[in-house]
């Protein structure tokens, strides 16, 4: 038996699946507001009235949302004459089904109870077929200052205020949390017949110890999202459709800081996404 060829094969898939270095800028492609990890991005504003999620004023002030000298993301929470600002990019190429790997290098356990990092998806108009075609990884307390479950994965509908949650679309692993003061790396493949999580120690995909995993596929049952007014049809498992984005936002619950009312920055140093 020729044990060359397993072997040849599973080194073919992880050098398939593995980060390579962002390409240069490109030309000739739509332009955004800055130029991260290979991709252009639009920088959310919205210093009027406060608007989703949260509902919070999205700030696109350079001491918000910048790029440091290694080219690393920081996005921001900050008070300015007694208003709380957050921050979110929005990638201006659209994304179908794949790998979604998201790099962190800040100390994410110093987010307070009401700071929330999103690194998901999204698409503004298909909220009645697809639920928003919305998939999350996030971090946060959930305005709980002594939770230690700071890892969300979830995939929509999800409803966490209904009187019966969809508690099956949501998943907080238990994992050792001093990792998240270290960089991670945090996918999610997302498939037609199921989404799939991991979180990783380290700054490469594969690689570096795992720190949680998690599955969702059709074996669940159909949901309905819940927005003000609006029901969306029932759904499953969302799918991309057109002007489907992928997102990263620093934002508060309410709209309002925790008891400490202190500012906040997270540091993301690599995006990717490798289509199936």
């Amino acid at each position: 038996m020729n044990l060359r060829i397993p072997i040849i094969a599973t080194l073919a898939l992880f050098a398939a699946c593995k980060q390579s270095d962002p390409p240069p800028l490109p030309e000739n492609v739509e332009r955004g507001d800055l130029y991260f990890s290979g991709y252009w991005w639009n920088i959310k504003h919205s210093a009027g009235n406060p608007v989703g999620p949260g509902p919070n004023r999205f700030s696109n002030d350079s001491s918000s949302v910048f790029l440091d000298s290694r080219n690393r993301l920081h996005l921001r929470i900050e008070e300015r004459n007694g208003l709380w600002y957050s921050s979110e990019v929005i990638s201006v190429k659209e994304f179908g089904y794949g790998r979604y790997i998201f790099t962190t290098e800040s100390d994410l356990t110093t987010l307070d109870e009401k700071a929330v990092l999103g690194l998901f998806t999204w698409n503004n108009y298909s909220f009645q077929t697809q639920a928003n075609s919305e998939v999350d990884i996030e971090f946060a307390r959930w305005n709980n200052a002594n939770d230690s479950l700071l890892l969300t994965y979830s995939v929509q509908p999800v409803w966490f205020s209904n009187p019966a949650p969809y508690n099956e679309r949501s998943h907080r692993p238990k994992m050792p949390v001093s990792a998240l003061k270290q960089p991670c790396t945090h996918v999610f493949h997302w498939m037609p017949d199921s989404v799939h999580w991991e979180s990783y120690t380290g700054t490469v995909y594969p690689g570096g110890r795992k720190l949680a995993s998690w599955s969702f596929n059709r074996n669940n049952q159909t949901r309905r999202k819940l927005e003000g007014n609006l029901v969306s049809n029932p759904i499953l498992i969302p799918a991309p459709e057109d002007s489907t984005n992928a997102r990263m936002n620093l934002w508060l619950l309410f709209g309002q800081p925790g008891a400490a009312r202190k500012p906040a920055e997270v540091i993301i140093s690599r995006f990717t996404h490798i289509p199936d």
